[in-house]
């Protein structure tokens, strides 16, 4: 959770920090995911206003990985034309500075984390409660049983005979 609150406030470095506290292998078995997460940070030194240190940024880390892939460099492209632009709001690469694009980082990076601890990308708990639904529907033909209609607080209702 401290990892995606961090991306989500544009804390990259201390999101990848954090993330490398956790498990290295994360960002180093993922260069796409790695990639995303400086495009952040080029787009969070963008935001700030910090142009020179995003340009510096832009060379040195992401310009290499963009000769190595030609979809990290389409991406580095359009992140770079944001310093084109004087009003970025109506630039037609300005998504990039929505706080979608930081929510998107920060789901990618969560799944990531979540698949490396052998856990579901996705939360159990619906999936629990549709079978337990199930489960009580197929009971309702077959027994008399104690059934649990509020599923907030989990309490159980006698069998009607």
């Amino acid at each position: 959770m401290a990892v995606r609150k961090a991306v989500q406030c544009g804390q990259v470095e201390d999101a990848i920090e954090k993330v490398n506290d956790l498990n290295p292998e994360i960002l180093d078995t993922n260069p796409q995911l790695f990639f995303h997460l400086q495009q952040q940070r080029l787009i969070e030194l963008i935001r700030s206003g910090q142009v020179e240190e995003a340009l510096e940024f832009a060379q040195e880390e992401l310009a290499p990985r963009g000769e190595e892939n030609h979809a990290f460099l389409e991406e580095l492209e359009r992140t770079v034309a944001l310093l084109a632009f004087e009003d970025t709001a109506n630039c037609p690469v300005g998504e990039l500075l929505d706080i979608s694009q930081r929510q998107k980082t920060a789901s990618e990076l969560n799944a990531a984390i979540l698949t490396s601890q052998s856990h579901e990308k996705d939360p159990k708990l619906p999936s629990l409660l549709k079978m337990l639904i199930w489960a009580q529907n197929q009971l309702d033909e077959k027994a008399s049983y104690p059934h649990i209609n509020d599923l907030v607080n989990a309490t159980l209702e006698e069998p009607v005979t």
